[in-house]
């Protein structure tokens, strides 16, 4: 086992997940909500630990890598996601219980939609953008993402092929262009097409507010 690739993996996905989290801080911070804002930045600053750890000790990680670290890897990468993703939930204090709120951001990250909440929109819109965002990284995988922008194989090792594989819910995998990392940027383009497309046809609509 590739022990230290798949370190620099996790490490790379927590650095994408806590990217990820800005936009929703930025929220809170603009609308005051400083219960969520502490949330936000308490589990950005645990995910800067954990990634450095991991950044320093795996630095230097050799090949190869092959479909048992992919898969290895796709596992502990979605565990790791909810387990981290849902520290905002926990230390905003609104919702208290952590097992809740990793149910809250896993429900998110496989799309499922389910919630412990009883009425989700009474939750901050810093968290709700936070909640919503994890459905729509869902929707195609953050780990189809990191591949798409940050791939951490070298030539050759076999990386970004093995961890799409085990991305994929088929048990094969298609290329729409010779390289992995290009297909993976250009499902991406079309997600996020297809996105901006619905959301102009909610504002045309009147389904949405502006």
């Amino acid at each position: 086992m590739n022990y230290k690739m798949m370190g620099r993996f996790l490490a790379q996905i927590v650095a994408v997940e806590a990217v990820f989290l800005l936009p929703a801080l930025a929220i809170s911070l603009c609308l005051g909500e400083w219960d969520a804002v502490r949330g936000f930045l308490i589990s950005l600053t645990v995910m800067g630990i954990v990634c450095l750890i991991l950044f320093t000790s795996c630095r230097k990680a050799p090949g190869p890598f092959g479909a048992k670290e992919g898969l290895v890897c796709v596992s502990a990468g979605w565990i790791t996601l909810s387990l981290l993703g849902a520290l905002p939930f926990r230390f905003s204090g609104e919702i208290p219980r952590f097992i809740d709120a990793l149910f809250e951001i896993v429900s998110g990250f496989t799309t499922t939609g389910a919630s412990i909440l009883p009425e989700v929109e009474t939750i901050s819109r810093g968290l709700l953008y936070w909640r919503s965002f994890s459905h729509w990284l869902g929707g195609m995988g953050v780990l189809v993402f990191l591949l798409a922008v940050a791939p951490a194989g070298g030539k050759g090792s076999g990386f970004t092929m093995h961890l799409l594989r085990a991305e994929s819910p088929g048990p094969d995998v298609g290329k729409l262009v010779p390289k992995m990392r290009t297909t993976a940027m250009i499902l991406y383009l079309i997600y996020i097409a297809l996105t901006v497309l619905d959301i102009l046809f909610l504002l045309a609509g009147g389904d949405a507010p502006v």
